[in-house]
């Protein structure tokens, strides 16, 4: 995952913004500044975590003074009653960070929880799930990362990274052929060194695809069956990387997974999950 332009602070400090505005007054007219507290990150669902770094660096920003230990980690599978960690300090600064630091790392371990689980389908073939770019607009990063902490691969990040043909470039540049041409000629007049995926629809447009050699490195084999996915695989036979998606769940992900295609992409990893339970609850004597 290409993270290079990602400011992961300016992120936070903008969602603390949206949040806080002018100022917790709930909290500001119940909590004494003076007060210490103590919280613990206590989980209420099975699945896997994901986040813990982030919020870490959530309450950093809010109050660099908070002390935090961590009991678990990022990816570690986990169970109802777990604590994940503990956050101590001024009460108000906690009390100030929870939300944000909850709805983040919900999101993420739900993610995390349902990418684990739909790897753990298909283990025992050579098929890796990818996530796409059906994200949340600018939460992207954190939801890539929650796929990567489950055991899934990202595939690129932005339009930025990758060349990547699908239907609507084919369709507008005139067929696979003229789109491919266009490709070329475009990364040659610039100098770019992207790499170049392309979407094919059908055995042609596979065929179109491996007739230009090794400028693509990864076929898109979109909405076939498993039993035509298999036949396409075996015609690319290596020539380059294959790549499964459209109309593909948890009930039939592992017939095809074991078509032997490479990667499955899933836009649903990431636009349509169920958050983990968590909750920030202070410990009290």
């Amino acid at each position: 995952m290409n993270v290079n332009t990602i400011d992961v602070d300016n992120f936070l400090r903008r969602a603390i913004a949206e949040d806080v505005g002018d100022g917790d007054h709930t909290t500001l007219s119940t909590i004494a500044a003076s007060a210490y507290g103590k919280a613990r990150l206590l989980v209420k669902d099975n699945g896997v975590i994901a986040g813990i770094e982030i919020a870490r660096r959530v309450f950093e920003l809010i109050d660099p003074d908070l002390r935090f230990e961590k009991l678990l980690s990022d990816g570690d599978a986990v169970k109802f009653g777990d604590i994940a960690f503990y956050v101590d300090g001024k009460a108000q600064s906690i009390t100030i960070a929870e939300r944000l630091v909850l709805n983040i790392m919900q999101r993420m371990s739900g993610i995390a929880t349902k990418t684990a689980r739909i790897q753990g389908m298909i283990s025992g073939t050579r098929c890796k799930v990818l996530d796409t770019r059906k994200t949340t607009p600018c939460f992207r990063y954190f939801e890539k990362l929650a796929v990567h902490t489950g055991g899934g691969e990202n595939h690129r990040f932005g339009l930025y990274d990758m060349i990547l043909i699908k239907d609507n470039h084919i369709d507008y540049s005139g067929g696979m052929t003229n789109a491919l041409r266009n490709v070329k000629e475009y990364l040659d007049s610039t100098g770019r060194t992207l790499r170049v995926e392309a979407e094919a629809r059908s055995m042609k447009e596979i065929e179109d695809i491996l007739e230009a050699g090794s400028l693509v490195f990864r076929i898109l084999i979109d909405n076939f069956s498993p039993g035509d996915l298999r036949e396409a695989v075996k015609l690319i036979d290596g020539r380059a990387e294959t790549e499964a998606s459209g109309n593909i769940n948890e009930e039939n992900v592992f017939a095809y997974a074991e078509t032997g295609v490479d990667y499955i992409s899933m836009g649903t990893l990431t636009h349509h999950i169920e958050s983990l339970d968590l909750s920030l609850k202070a410990v009290t004597v």
